[in-house]
């Protein structure tokens, strides 16, 4: 059976939310730390999402990787008891998403990894679930990325425009993102190219489909 395992990745420099406080006046606030206040979400956007994923079925492990603004995230992470639950954060901070992506990988010790970022609290654990369902279940999930959709469903023929959230199988992708420093679309495109069969998994909710970059997005969901 397959061993499965996630890295949420939580450190990057909020500079498109943070641009957005400064123009409408309103105080500086990270978005990872921002409250989801409604019937679907409770918390922050950070706690939200780790919870999310933290209840989707079979997850052995889950590393969250700091960086920037690491002092403000890590009082909303440390509400959560879970021995499951381990901070890693970046040395240097100002690193890309490929590189805070490996460090992840780097701590846990799975065969498939469930690969998150912090500012998806709307993804659903059920959704989660279909992500790493999908992968287990074809036909060689060590060549195998499953991948929230963002227009086809089903067998994809192209990876442009995926990122996270995904599953895939740990080992092979270390050795697409070692010596990278990069954003993840290109590597997704190089790991394409290389044979690997990508599944576009179908959103459980349109609000699934958002990441958090502007202060919009985040009123959207509210």
């Amino acid at each position: 059976m397959l061993t499965i395992s996630a890295v949420i990745t939580a450190a990057g420099k909020n500079s498109r939310m943070r641009k957005d406080q400064e123009e409408m006046n309103i105080p500086l606030q990270n978005k990872l730390t921002l409250p989801l206040n409604s019937k679907e979400y409770s918390n922050t956007v950070i706690e939200t999402t780790i919870r999310n994923v933290l209840n989707t079925d079979n997850i052995d492990e889950c590393t969250v990787v700091l960086g920037h603004y690491s002092e403000e995230i890590l009082p909303f992470i440390d509400n959560i008891h879970d021995d499951r639950l381990k901070i890693v954060i970046n040395d240097p901070v100002d690193v890309g998403l490929s590189v805070s992506l490996l460090n992840g990988l780097q701590n846990i010790s799975s065969d498939i990894a469930l690969c998150v970022t912090g500012d998806q609290p709307t993804v659903s654990t059920k959704t989660f679930n279909n992500i790493i369902d999908t992968i287990i279940n074809s036909e060689n999930p060590k060549k195998t990325i499953s991948v929230l959709r963002r227009i086809e469903i089903g067998k994809l023929d192209s990876a442009v425009g995926l990122g996270m959230p995904f599953a895939a199988d740990r080992k092979e992708l270390i050795k697409y993102l070692k010596d990278k420093d990069d954003n993840l679309n290109p590597i997704l495109r190089e790991i394409f190219a290389d044979g690997f069969d990508f599944y576009g998994v179908e959103e459980n909710h349109p609000n699934e489909l958002i990441n958090i970059n502007h202060y919009s997005e985040y009123e959207s969901i509210l």
